[in-house]
């Protein structure tokens, strides 16, 4: 018997409301950090595939933007036409909500959802709940709302309800050959994940004083036959004002940023990375779609 026979592959968007916990479920059903995590909003911009093969099923799970309804930019523009994209001809979606909220921009993404394929209510962050009598009257709520293929609450910080998950999506992926090599964990190249890694670091270590207008350009990135890889970033800011914030005092904050990212990278790429960061501010790059375009963006 060919062990591809029965064998399960598919495509499954996972979707929500900007800082929802997307990004950190992606991370935990791949088993490796392919999508960047911030408390901020509009952290992930692209649409990012994180995959993951295991006994008789690859998921291939596609990380979304939250969808923007402020700031009306090219920008936002940009990440919403990548979010009803993801949802376009794949084979199953997950629609995170946080336990005991649903609010009016859950119910916006609500509306963009596909009635034709299988939609699974994420109920994410129910380890922050102290009364779990209050979940089952939420969720009951929440089942009349939209016929949901299933309804799954969870934590995505728990490795157990990550694999509980994969499980109950198995049966809903189509049989088919595998769409990547059993290693892979992402379609992404290693210089797009150097610079999600950096551009992570500066939305986490920069609190509220640097707002979304940051962008990462990678300018060089050479991998040399040790293995060692040599980086030369570029940060990209909306104002001039935000480069002090960004450089702290001699340079200090920045060091830290970079260090930072470089941990991140050598455990991603398992090997050692030379990583040099400049700052430079590209004034307006936000609204600008020739701009975005030359930063990566669609």
């Amino acid at each position: 018997m060919s062990e591809l026979q029965n064998f399960r592959a598919g495509f499954i968007a996972v979707v929500g409301r900007p800082n929802v916990g997307k990004s950190t479920l992606v991370n935990a059903l791949v088993g490796a950090k392919v999508s960047i995590v911030s408390s901020k909003p509009q952290t992930t911009r692209h649409r990012i595939l994180g995959v993951r093969t295991r006994a008789g099923a690859q998921f291939v799970f596609v990380d979304t933007p939250g969808f923007q309804t402020k700031h009306r930019n090219a920008l936002n523009q940009s990440m919403n036409r990548v979010v009803a994209q993801s949802l376009a001809d794949v084979d199953a979606v997950l629609f995170l909500i946080e336990s005991m909220r649903f609010d009016a921009a859950d119910e916006r993404v609500l509306k963009l959802l596909p009635k034709d394929i299988p939609v699974i209510l994420v109920v994410n962050k129910i380890d922050q709940l102290a009364d779990k009598t209050r979940l089952l009257p939420f969720l009951q709520a929440a089942a009349q709302r939209f016929d949901f293929a299933e309804i799954v609450p969870l934590s995505a910080l728990d490795g157990r309800d990550s694999e509980r998950l994969l499980d109950i999506l198995q049966p809903r992926l189509p049989e088919a050959e595998p769409l990547f090599e059993e290693a892979a964990i992402t379609d992404r190249s290693e210089r797009f994940l150097a610079a999600e890694i950096l551009r992570e670091k500066v939305f986490r270590l920069t609190g509220d004083e640097i707002p979304y207008g940051v962008a990462v350009e990678i300018e060089q990135f050479q991998q040399e036959p040790s293995g060692m890889r040599r980086i030369a970033a570029v940060i990209w800011v909306d104002r001039d004002a935000h480069k002090p914030i960004l450089l702290g005092k001699s340079g200090e904050h920045l060091k830290r940023i970079a260090s930072e990212a470089r941990q991140d990278m050598e455990r991603l790429f398992d090997a050692k990375v030379f990583l040099n960061c400049w700052i430079k501010v590209k004034s307006g790059w936000t609204d600008n779609a020739a701009l975005l375009k030359s930063l990566g963006h669609d």
